[in-house]
């Protein structure tokens, strides 16, 4: 790994924790996002040649506090010496906790900022994309394609939703305040764990800050909500899945498809986590999609071969989640277990019934072209899988899809 590369992890992992304290100690989230972004510019130019600081988030935290004041000096000078004041005073003046219940030190702001990010005056979907960039750290681009949505109205979405919180007290919310505001957290932690565990583009396949990131945020929401079965469920989920990351690629980075993995290579310990957290899941109440996902992941992780794996169960339980959670990825994975159950041309007539709200996405010609291949058709299987790499702009997708697209190639004459 070359210097630069350890430098931009090193940006990412810190850039939401950041954020957070400069938010929490000056307010003004828009113009703290803007100094954090200079700062982590001034990182990135200078640290792959320096090396990075002994404290690398106390630097950037002096860097962006600084070109945050001095921002606020140049917009205050035109105002009134009173509003310079007030305007320069730290945010903990104003949102400081009551007598007795001063705040530990060992506080996330990240995770405040997520719940901040959450505030039930914005509308889920601007939620999710101001939670996306400012926590998980994403592009306005990679925000658009994980929520399947163009990237002018993902950029209007984030604008409107800093302009709205702005000026909203940075402390974390009580229970009455937090419950409304918890599926939208859970939802900004599962997207930004996909991104980790599987990027959406560039040329690495996994983005393990991020999802590393995305695993520490929601175990510190299950230790405030330990008894909520879906907090319990997406944390196990997170687990279950990260736990086949050593497994994904090869020597040279090339992407190895579930059933094709070194399965000792799994993180064992992580599946037993994730196993029991699961059980403990469904143990809490009604198995919502979070519970019935990682209790599809679990099966998968259990099986010491692919072909042990129990598909009608597996098939069993994207029955209910679609019917308690209808969303086309739930039943793009739904078509996968008909085909293993029902054979596949049972579930190549699942995929064209999500033809019309999965349009123009990758995975749905990928399965397309896997199931195809099954099927004995391999002109048509070749074709998908061209096409699923044609709107993939991941690096080692494309590698994969176009490999396997050149296997059912016909010999030369």
């Amino acid at each position: 790994m070359t210097r630069t590369t350890e430098v931009e992890d090193l940006l990412r992992l810190h850039a939401p924790q950041v954020l957070g304290a400069v938010v929490r100690r000056y307010g003004h989230f828009g113009p703290a996002e803007d100094a954090v972004q200079e700062a982590l510019l001034a990182a990135a130019r200078q640290w792959p040649e320096t090396g990075p600081p002994g404290n690398p988030r106390g630097w950037l935290i002096r860097v962006a506090s600084r070109r945050l004041v001095d921002g606020l000096r140049a917009e205050t000078a035109r105002r009134r010496r009173e509003e310079s004041a007030a305007a320069l005073t730290p945010r903990d003046a104003f949102t400081a906790p009551p007598p007795g219940e001063g705040r530990a030190p060992s506080e996330d702001d990240t995770l405040t900022l997520l719940f901040l990010c959450c505030h039930p005056a914005l509308t889920p979907p601007a939620q999710i994309a101001l939670t996306l960039r400012a926590v998980g750290g994403l592009t306005t681009a990679e925000i658009a394609r994980a929520l399947l949505v163009p990237e002018a109205t993902t950029a209007q979405r984030i604008s409107r939703a800093k302009h709205k919180i702005k000026g909203m007290p940075f402390r974390q919310p009580g229970p009455e305040d937090r419950d409304p505001r918890l599926a939208a957290v859970l939802q900004v932690l599962y997207l930004i764990f996909n991104e980790g565990y599987t990027a959406t583009s560039g040329r690495a396949l996994h983005r393990a800050d991020l999802a590393r990131e995305a695993i520490r945020l929601t175990r510190s929401v299950r230790r405030l909500l330990p008894r909520e079965g879906a907090v319990t469920g997406l944390l196990a989920l997170m687990l279950l899945t990260d736990a086949r990351s050593r497994a994904r690629t090869g020597p040279h980075g090339e992407l190895i498809p579930l059933d094709e993995q070194d399965r000792t290579r799994w993180d064992r310990h992580a599946i037993a986590e994730g196993t029991a957290l699961v059980e403990e899941a469904l143990a809490e109440g009604p198995a919502g999609a979070y519970q019935l996902q990682a209790a599809i992941a679990a099966l998968h992780d259990e099986a010491a071969r692919a072909e042990d794996t129990d598909w009608p169960l597996i098939l069993a339980l994207y029955d209910v989640l679609v019917r308690r959670a209808p969303e086309p990825m739930a039943e793009l994975g739904r078509a996968v277990a008909v085909a293993m159950v029902h054979g596949p041309s049972a579930g190549l007539a699942e995929v064209d019934a999500l033809e019309e709200r999965l349009a123009g996405h990758h995975r749905l010609d990928a399965v397309r072209a896997h199931l195809l291949e099954k099927a004995g058709d391999a002109e048509g299987a070749r074709s998908a899988y061209r096409r699923a790499a044609g709107h993939t702009l991941s690096v080692p997708e494309t590698r994969y899809l176009l490999t396997r697209a050149a296997r059912l190639a016909p010999p030369p004459p």
